[in-house]
Parts: structure tokens; C-alpha cells; sequence
């Protein structure tokens, strides 16, 4: 049995599971894919594929021309970049693993601390020989605005308020019973924007939130205010959020996802000085990891077996 494990960015898969329990040939792919040609040229003959989250998409396209392709493991319990359909009539089973999200509740906070204070600047400024640069904000008393109030906007909003801020949050089904069992007070979404010294976004993408919050969104923003976006890039319209920067019209913006991953050489979100950008790491953390792979392996032993487990679709 041929393994492909993709997107090892780190190196780091065969030594956080037991893949020689597998009895197979496994084989890593650390660096990205260029296009659709270049995974399908380099995973013919695999019947098992290990991807890691959404960073290779597996469109109907890309599985009908892997006639190898029995087993597709997608780190996590759901991947929006695989066709489950497309998966069901290739005759690929197609598994998923565990997952806990408090890693991305963390970064997240990473993030609104490094805008706030200039973190980076700061670090940057000492590295080259300088000092102080510029003046940070505290976040006490500051309004916390969540777009999203889930199981990630939840855990964001307990850390607001050991920082001793005001959280208030809007999701389209978000009720304010809802949001105040969750410690938030449920508030209109024009005025989440307005309202909002820390903006963070917790939403799922789909049909209905690609492109929430555009210029109309960023015009209702206050000019010192920090947009953060930890969930998926095309949430936001990135045209206008760069313009927003660009002309000062919030202060910054802390994100780690973005419209194309990974982020173009070139990209303006590479330079503007009131961007903190990190390369999609908010899962990315040695606890999740080895439940990734650990239940990978699981995975393709059931399958193996006959038995398959955490089937999708």
C-alpha cells in the first residue's frame, strides 16, 4: 500500500504516529502544490492520501483522474476543499480525525495583543539596534466585538473578559438570550462594526458569509480599531480590507488566513506596516498535531481492516 501524508510544512508527520505499524510505503510531500496538474502528477498510484486540512483541495476534477485513490484522510472532522460527492462516486471512502480548537482561541489573542501593543514592531525595532516604537493600547475597558459566537467566539470572549473587556457579538441566528448565556450582549451587525475596538471573526465560510465584511462593513469601523481574522480569508473582502489599511481608515489588521494560501510573494499584505500576518497557524501546535496523525494511522487501519471510522459524507 502506497501513503502520501501532504503538506508537512514542518517535517514533522512520521515522527508524531506510528506509521511503520502500517507495514507501508509512505511517502511526504512537505511543500505546496502549484496547481490541480501538479497533485494529480504527483499522487498517481496512491490509494491512501493524508491531507492536512484545507491546505490541497480535492475538487470532483482532482479525484477523477486519481483512479489509485481509495482512502482520502482529511485531518480534522471536516474539509470544505474535498468533494464528498465527487469522493462517493470515485468509490473513495473518505475519513476525518479528532480536533479541539482552543489553539486557534489562543492565537487569536496572540494576534490581538501583537496589533494593540506593536509587538512586531517592537521586536523588529530591538533586532536592528533601536528602541520604543510608537504608542500601543491597552484593552481594558476596550469593546471586544465577535462576529460569530460559537464554540471559538465563546472561548475568545472568556479571555476578553479576564482582560476586562466589553463583549458584544452578532451571527445571523445568534439570539441575545444566546449571547448572554455566552457572556456577550447580542448586538445588531452595523453596530458590531461601529461599536467595536477589537473586531474578531468566527464565522464558517459559506455561500451566505463569503464576503461579510466588505467596505461597507470597514467604513462603519472606528479609525483605532483592529480587525482580526482567524477563521477563513474569504470572510472579508481582501481588495477592500487592503484599501482600509492603506488609507488608515482602521488602525491594523491581525490575520492569519487569507483569499489564496499560501500568500503570494508580492502580496501587499506582506508589507503594509499595519498588517500582523502569521502563515495559517492557528491549528498548528504539537498537541493537535499528534491527534492528526495519530488518528490518521487509526484511520487507515480500520479502513484496512474493513471497519472504516470517522467516515464523512
Amino acid at each position: 500500500m502506497r501513503i502520501a501524508i501532504l503538506d508537512d510544512y514542518q517535517g514533522v508527520a512520521l515522527d508524531l504516529a506510528d506509521w511503520d505499524a502500517l507495514r507501508a510505503d509512505v511517502q511526504v510531500f512537505r511543500d505546496p502544490f502549484e496547481d490541480e496538474e501538479a497533485v494529480v502528477a504527483a499522487l498517481a498510484g496512491f490509494e491512501v492520501v493524508v491531507a492536512m486540512r484545507e491546505r490541497t483541495p480535492f475538487p470532483a476534477s482532482t479525484l477523477d483522474r486519481l483512479p489509485d485513490l481509495e482512502l482520502l484522510v482529511t485531518t480534522g472532522p471536516v474539509n470544505a476543499a474535498i468533494d464528498l460527492e465527487a469522493a462517493r462516486r470515485a468509490g473513495v471512502t473518505v475519513c476525518g480525525t479528532g480536533y479541539f480548537g482552543h489553539p486557534t482561541a489562543e492565537l487569536t489573542w496572540g494576534l490581538i495583543l501583537s496589533a494593540a501593543r506593536l509587538i512586531p514592531q517592537q521586536v523588529d525595532s530591538v533586532r536592528r539596534g533601536g528602541w520604543q516604537q510608537g504608542l500601543g493600547t491597552s484593552l481594558r475597558g476596550a469593546t471586544l466585538g465577535l462576529l460569530g459566537l460559537g464554540r471559538l467566539g465563546t472561548a475568545v470572549a472568556e479571555v476578553g473578559r479576564a482582560f476586562g473587556m466589553r463583549t458584544v457579538a452578532w451571527s445571523e441566528n445568534l439570539t441575545p438570550d444566546a449571547a448572554r448565556a455566552r457572556g456577550a450582549e447580542y448586538v445588531e451587525r452595523d453596530e458590531l462594526f461601529a461599536r467595536s475596538d477589537v473586531l474578531s471573526i468566527h464565522l464558517v465560510l459559506g455561500e451566505r458569509t463569503r464576503g461579510l465584511v466588505g467596505a461597507r462593513e470597514l467604513g462603519l469601523m472606528k479609525p483605532t480599531a483592529i480587525l482580526v481574522n482567524t477563521s477563513r480569508g474569504p470572510l472579508v473582502d481582501e481588495a477592500a480590507l487592503i484599501a482600509a489599511l492603506a488609507e488608515g481608515r482602521i488602525a491594523s489588521a491581525a490575520l492569519d488566513v487569507f483569499d489564496r494560501e499560501p500568500l503570494p510573494a508580492g502580496h501587499p499584505l506582506r508589507t503594509l506596516s499595519n498588517a500582523v500576518v502569521t502563515p495559517h497557524i492557528g491549528y498548528v501546535s504539537r498537541d493537535l498535531y499528534e491527534v492528526f496523525y495519530r488518528d490518521a494511522v487509526e484511520d487507515i487501519a480500520a479502513w484496512r481492516a474493513g471497519t472504516p471510522v470517522r467516515t464523512l459524507g
